[in-house]
C-alpha cells in the first residue's frame, strides 16, 4: 500500500538517531521539556509545569518540537532535556518493533514514564463532501511532519483501515490549514487535546469544512472511542464521534549516584514529580482544561516509571528546590526598652542566648 512507506521511513528515523551520543556529565543541569507546536496542547502543558518549577525559584525551559517522536528521542539523547510529552501509540509502536529490530530496542533503552497524562483527540479537518474516515480514500491528505506523533498515528490508522490515499503529504497542521482552505489538499490530521488552538483561534468556515467522524470498527477496537462535545469549536455545532490516544510525560532513567549530570537531572526530575503530585488539584483548576481528565494511575502497558520519579513522589521526599525569596521587610524603628525591660533581656540572653 502507498501509505506503508511512511511507517518504514519512521523506523529508519528511529534507528538512525540511536547513534547520537547521550549527554556528558555536567556540574549543573538546566531543565527542559520538549513539547510540540505553538498551537498545540503539549506546549500549554509544558508551560503549566514551568509555572510549578518557578514556584521553587527554578525554570523548566519549554521547547517547541515537531511532536512525539522527536520528543521521545530528545529525552534519550539531547543534553539537559529531562522531559518530553509523547503519544502512547508511539510507545506501542516502538515496543512492537523492539523485539525484532535491535536499533529500535536501543532507541527505547533508558526511557521511562514520568506520569500518564490525558487522552488526545484525533482531529481530521476535511472538506464537507468527505463524509467519514473511509471517504479519505484517493484524497490528498496532510498527515503531519515525519518526527511527529500525528504522522505516526495517521499512518497507522490509514494502514489499519486499509485506506490508500492519492497523496500522503508530510505537512504540519499549521501549514495544512491554509492549504486546505485554498483547495490544495482535501483534509489534514492533527492529534491534540481539545480544545486545540489551531481550531479555536482560526475562523474556519463551517459550510465548507468539518471534523470527520471516526466510526471505523477496526480503529475503535485499537484506539479509545470518544465524543467531542458540540460547540468545542465555533465551526463544530454538533457532537463528533472520534478516537483518542493518550499523552504521556516521559523522562530518562537517571542514576542518582552517577556522574554530576545524572545526579542533578535526577534531583530535577524528583522535584518536579513531587510538585506535580502535590499540586495536581491546582493544575486541574488553573492549568489547561486537559488536566481535569488526567489519571495518574493509568500507566501504559510495558513501560516502567522512572526511579527518580518514584523518589520524588515518596511521602518522605524532601524537595531540593529553593522557594523564591520573600520580599525584604521594610526596616522599622527598633522599640525603645525601658531600663527594666533592657535588664530582663540581658539576663535572658545570658541564660539561654539570643
Amino acid at each position: 500500500m502507498r501509505h506503508s512507506k511512511p511507517l518504514a521511513r519512521l523506523t529508519l528515523v528511529i534507528v538512525a538517531a540511536v547513534g547520537m551520543a547521550a549527554p556528558a556529565s555536567a556540574q549543573d543541569a538546566p531543565m527542559t521539556i520538549v513539547t510540540g507546536s505553538p498551537t498545540g496542547t503539549y506546549i500549554q502543558i509544558g508551560r503549566d509545569l514551568n509555572g510549578l518549577m518557578q514556584q521553587c525559584g527554578r525554570d523548566l525551559e519549554v521547547v517547541e518540537s515537531a511532536g512525539s517522536l522527536e520528543n521521545f528521542l530528545a529525552v534519550r539523547q539531547r543534553p539537559n532535556t529531562q522531559f518530553g510529552i509523547v503519544q502512547n501509540d508511539v510507545l506501542e509502536y516502538m515496543q512492537t518493533f523492539s523485539g525484532d529490530d535491535p536499533g529500535v530496542a536501543r532507541a527505547i533503552a533508558g526511557v521511562r514514564i514520568a506520569f500518564p497524562l490525558y487522552e488526545e483527540e484525533v482531529h481530521i479537518l476535511a472538506r464537507r463532501d468527505i463524509a467519514d474516515f473511509g471517504g479519505l480514500a484517493d484524497k490528498r491528505v496532510a498527515i503531519g511532519v515525519e518526527d511527529s506523533g500525528t504522522f505516526l498515528t495517521a499512518s497507522l490508522m490509514l494502514s489499519l483501515a486499509g485506506i490508500e490515499l492519492a497523496e500522503a503529504l508530510p505537512i504540519a497542521p499549521a501549514d495544512a490549514l491554509p492549504q486546505l482552505e485554498a483547495g490544495e489538499i482535501d483534509a489534514f490530521f492533527y492529534i491534540a487535546g481539545a480544545p486545540a488552538a489551531i481550531y479555536s483561534e482560526n475562523d474556519i468556515d463551517a459550510e465548507q469544512f468539518h471534523l470527520l467522524p471516526i466510526q471505523d470498527a477496526t480503529l475503535q477496537a485499537v484506539y479509545a472511542p470518544a465524543t467531542l462535545p458540540g460547540g468545542t469549536y465555533d465551526f463544530q455545532a454538533d457532537p463528533v464521534e472520534l478516537v483518542t490516544v493518550k499523552a504521556v510525560l516521559m523522562t530518562y532513567e537517571y542514576d542518582a549516584r552517577g556522574n554530576a549530570y545524572h545526579q542533578a537531572s535526577c534531583r530535577g526530575v524528583s522535584d518536579l514529580s513531587s510538585l506535580i503530585l502535590t499540586n495536581i488539584d491546582t493544575l486541574r483548576e488553573e492549568g489547561h482544561p486537559k488536566w481535569q481528565s488526567v489519571d495518574l494511575g493509568d500507566i501504559p502497558t510495558g513501560w516502567d516509571i522512572a526511579a527518580c520519579v518514584n523518589r520524588g513522589i515518596d511521602p518522605g521526599y524532601v524537595s531540593n528546590c529553593t522557594p523564591p525569596a520573600p520580599e525584604a521587610p521594610q526596616p522599622q524603628a527598633a522599640p525603645t526598652d525601658s531600663e527594666a525591660n533592657a535588664a530582663y533581656r540581658r539576663s535572658i540572653c545570658a541564660a539561654v542566648g539570643c
